[in-house]
């Protein structure tokens, strides 16, 4: 059972979100807030597997939340799931940088966001496939973005950058196996791999480090 909390200040959403994953057999409801304080809260205290998060919230908003839960070392289990009204939203990359497993619309398909939260629960991520490369694109390409080379990136292989390049383009496992006509257990292996070595929690802040380091699929 996968044990989900929602926060999220419009209780039309609440109502909404309550009913969908009450109708399904591998989800449970923990509880709900109305703001990102009250969510922090929750979370301490439900300890539920996911957290669908609303960025836009009066008081202590999603991001606010987001980067409380994320950096307690007793909640580091806990997985970030952010809803977002606008395919680019202005907080999409922020909520990746601070820890966010991916996010969803919430104007999406239901089975897009149940989908979101058993990949997110498994332990993988998930940005929304209809708008990951339109963001990706859309922030990579501002210099105010770069950072400084993530620790640890001189420790890759060339084929791991490689593919740590690609993943920053949006693509699975299996399409870049095509692009690179490997298998997908090789590239299985040279994602987990660059994540231990990047200290990357899952694949979503995999794709920030990718773009704050200035890596890019040559062609």
């Amino acid at each position: 059972m996968i044990r989900v909390a929602v926060v999220d200040d419009q209780a039309l959403v609440r109502m909404g979100l309550r009913v969908l994953l009450e109708s399904e057999p591998d989800t449970e409801l923990v509880g709900e807030a109305a703001d990102g304080a009250a969510g922090v809260e929750l979370v301490r205290s439900a300890a539920p597997d996911v957290v669908l998060m609303d960025v836009r919230m009066p008081g202590t908003d999603g991001l606010t939340a987001l980067r409380r839960i994320t950096d307690d070392p007793a909640l580091r289990d806990v997985r970030v799931v952010v809803l977002t009204t606008f395919e680019l939203d202005e907080y999409v990359f922020e909520a990746l940088a601070a820890g966010a497993s991916g996010f969803v619309l919430k104007d999406g398909d239901p089975a897009d966001l149940l989908r979101a939260i058993r990949v997110v629960a498994e332990g993988g991520s998930l940005l929304s496939p209809s708008v990951t490369r339109r963001v990706i694109e859309q922030f990579a390409a501002a210099p105010a973005r770069r950072a400084a080379p993530r620790p640890g990136l001189d420790e890759l292989t060339e084929r791991e950058r490689e593919i740590v390049a690609w993943v920053a383009t949006g693509r699975s496992n299996d399409e870049i196996a095509d692009e690179l006509v490997v298998s997908p257990a090789t590239v299985r292996t040279h994602v987990s791999r660059a994540m231990l070595k990047l200290r990357a929690r899952d694949r979503a802040q995999l794709v920030v480090f990718a773009i704050e380091s200035g890596l890019s699929v040559e062609r």
